[in-house]
């Protein structure tokens, strides 16, 4: 029987709570796990971790959160970003690579260094549901 979205909030909720060392109540939908909850580099190494563990699932890698050699690449590619800005093709490639990210905010202001603001509590949501429910 598939998971309801509540029940894998709640899960990714506890998960997070656990990793990052926060309380569930900061953990809302929209909470960014930088910004708002503190994530470091190291962090979503453990979230990938801990979320395999919690739902029984494989995460390959660069699949939730993307491949740092990866991700630095796609930035440098002329295609992709051009004045620190994430063009139309970039814009599609992000959405080939991570259709779990709510890329609208990248449309309306394509900065790369608010990047890091697309990962957030509900793009996890997003992925797990996308793997426990398929």
């Amino acid at each position: 029987m598939p998971m309801t979205r509540d029940e894998i909030f709640s899960k990714v909720k506890s998960v997070l709570a656990d990793a990052l060392g926060v309380d569930e109540e900061e953990i809302k939908p929209s909470a960014t796990l930088s910004g708002d909850l503190g994530a470091e580099s190291i962090d979503y190494l453990d979230i990938v971790f801990r979320i395999e563990k919690a739902f029984n699932i494989k995460i390959p890698k660069g699949e939730l959160f993307p491949d740092p050699q990866a991700m630095q690449g796609l930035l440098k590619d002329p295609r992709y970003v051009q004045n620190n800005k994430v063009t139309a093709q970039g814009l599609e490639e992000l959405k080939r690579l991570m259709p779990h990210l709510d890329l609208a905010a990248v449309g309306e202001d394509p900065d790369i260094s608010k990047m890091t603001n697309l990962f957030t509590v509900n793009a996890v949501v997003n992925y797990v549901e996308s793997k426990v429910n398929a």
